[in-house]
């Protein structure tokens, strides 16, 4: 059993992400409601009960709404910076003292045998994350919800044998659609989201090696078809002579099949 990567689901309406070994089992955010969140586990032949730590990227409903009732249901510790602990602590209901775990944005720490490594990202929360894991010289990343991703995010991202990349959305179907304005402005902007075309050069910009596997999420259900954004990177590497790359798509309502590297 080797270093597994599964997205429970990925999307404006839930994002939860699964990350394990033999000895450690991870969720990365937990917005959708923990009955939902255990049958997706069960789903994966995984359970509940055996997480060891729920990591929260930012505060925001879609990644934090089941935060809570899965830590007080199962004991689990939840680990969040200052900025993502002051926007979320009260919507997270109470919690034991000992599952309060308060980290440093780029101070890398371990559960069990997994090394984690967060970094910041550009987003319109307090301050938000993005996060690499670590096990036997393999690394699984996962970036969703930045507006940019500059070099030292890509520094972060490098070297990632599974790399979980947003791209939200298409410009084009964005500007066209029924969004008001002032959500337009927000989601292209410094503080918003990826679109496609900007995932797909930030994974060129990486030069992975041929073997890692792409897998896009945080798809928006307005903006943007799972088809379309899949093209668009796709077109993106084959232009760099990097059509070899492995690209693989999230869903917002089901899980992927369970990655393992």
């Amino acid at each position: 059993m080797g270093f597994r990567f599964c997205s429970l689901v990925s999307g404006s309406s839930g994002n939860c992400q699964y990350i394990a070994t033999e000895k450690a089992r991870l969720l990365l955010d937990a917005g959708l409601s923990g009955k939902r969140i255990q049958e997706l586990l069960a789903g994966i032949d995984a359970e509940a009960s055996s997480i060891d730590g729920i990591l929260v990227t930012h505060e925001h409903q879609d990644h934090i709404k089941g935060v809570g009732i899965l830590s007080r249901r199962f004991d689990i510790p939840i680990y969040a910076n200052e900025g993502t602990w002051a926007g979320m602590r009260d919507s997270l209901g109470k919690l034991e003292d000992r599952n309060i775990r308060v980290i440093k944005n780029s101070e890398s720490f371990e559960i069990k045998d997994i090394g984690i490594s967060p970094f910041s990202i550009s987003h319109d929360a307090r301050d938000p994350l993005g996060y690499s894991f670590y096990n036997k010289n393999k690394k699984i990343s996962v970036l969703t919800d930045t507006g940019v991703a500059g070099n030292e995010v890509e520094e972060a991202l490098r070297g990632s044998d599974l790399l979980m990349v947003e791209s939200n959305h298409d410009p084009n179907m964005l500007k066209i659609g029924r969004y008001p304005q002032f959500l337009k402005q927000r989601v292209l902007g410094k503080l918003g989201h990826l679109s496609n075309e900007e995932a797909g050069v930030l994974v060129r910009n990486l030069d992975l090696n041929e073997n890692a596997r792409v897998v896009l999420g945080h798809l928006s259900m307005e903006n943007n078809f799972p088809e379309l954004a899949y093209q668009t990177v796709r077109n993106v590497l084959e232009d760099a002579g990097m059509g070899s790359l492995s690209v693989d798509m999230t869903y917002r309502d089901r899980s992927t099949k369970v990655y393992e590297i």
